[in-house]
């Protein structure tokens, strides 16, 4: 079996983003701040540190937030060389490497007609070839970027390749969940998708999150989806028509996953990484400590404790 190499990932970032409003009427969601870089730059990171050399990133409008931060700013740029800032000037061509490193462009997705739509809007850059897909609502930091795992396992089984973790029954139907076959350790064969499913439907616990690897039947698939749930083409749907043609498999990931799609989990992952930070988070802790007495929290641990793991 010959498997072509990835080489490119579809960042789709046209969403309106309603749950962050009224933050989002004027800007983008992807250029929301996870601690002190936009999350969405969290994304262009992970696929260069994954060795791709193109990101395609698709936009909606109001957008355009995402192509200034690539770009360069040469005002603020020169503002800050006049004052001698030469720290800020290196945080400003971290930013500018980036797209160095990879060549960002960027394609316009003219209705908001779900992921999937959004996916297929961009299949003419990628000319019949395997991509990556990246959700920037979800980051996954750990020592092997999430997208580097899934194209190791593309590259071993030619497979279209889902990144899923386990979650709690309370959390299924916010998620497209697989129907598992055979199992290999993290590796799953993928018999069946479930797209939200229903409370009690659930197929499993194991969720899929924002990272794929795509195999071009895919595309042929989304060219030929019907609006699904919400009333959008969801790229589980096309993915699910190509069980019967293709192999589909499911790769529970290593790393830390933070979902920022929601404002608690946006809230948490701040936090959490914040914590993370040394120049951080003794600052950090002072702020809990001030704002829930010690006596709290410890009553919250102990009872957390007598709960039981979720």
């Amino acid at each position: 079996m010959t498997t072509r190499t990835v080489r490119c990932a579809i960042l789709p970032s046209a969403g309106l983003g309603t749950r962050f409003l009224p933050v989002t009427k004027a800007q983008p969601k992807e250029m929301l701040p996870l601690v002190d870089k936009p999350t969405i730059q969290y994304g262009v990171e992970e696929v260069i540190a994954s060795g791709l050399e193109q990101v395609i990133v698709v936009t909606g409008g109001g957008k355009r937030a995402i192509e200034d931060h690539f770009g360069r700013a040469r005002e603020i740029e020169l503002y800050l060389r006049e004052r001698g800032k030469d720290e800020l000037l290196e945080v400003l061509a971290e930013v500018d490497r980036l797209s160095e490193q990879v060549d960002i462009v960027y394609v316009r997705q003219k209705e908001p007609l779900g992921l999937g739509h959004a996916v297929w809007t961009a299949r003419r850059l990628v000319e019949g070839e395997p991509c990556a897909v990246l959700l920037a609502d979800d980051v996954i930091l750990g020592a092997a970027p999430c997208l580097r795992q899934l194209i190791d396992v593309h590259t071993r089984t030619g497979a279209t390749v889902l990144a899923v973790r386990r979650v709690p029954q309370d959390q299924l139907s916010r998620y497209g969940i697989v129907a598992p076959g055979a199992s290999d350790g993290r590796l799953h064969e993928v018999e069946d998708l479930v797209e939200k499913p229903e409370p009690g439907w659930a197929p499993s616990d194991l969720a899929i999150v924002g990272r794929y690897v795509l195999t071009p039947d895919v595309f042929a698939a989304l060219a030929e989806t019907e609006p699904g749930t919400g009333r959008e083409i969801q790229l589980t749907d096309a993915i699910r028509r190509t069980l019967s043609s293709g192999r589909v498999v499911a790769y529970e990931f290593e790393g830390d996953y933070y979902d920022t799609g929601t404002m608690p989990g946006y809230l948490k992952a701040n936090l959490t990484l914040a914590l993370k930070r040394p120049d951080l988070r003794e600052a950090m802790l002072d702020v809990i400590q001030d704002l829930i007495p010690l006596s709290e929290l410890e009553t919250r641990l102990r009872l957390k404790s007598a709960a039981g793991p979720v």
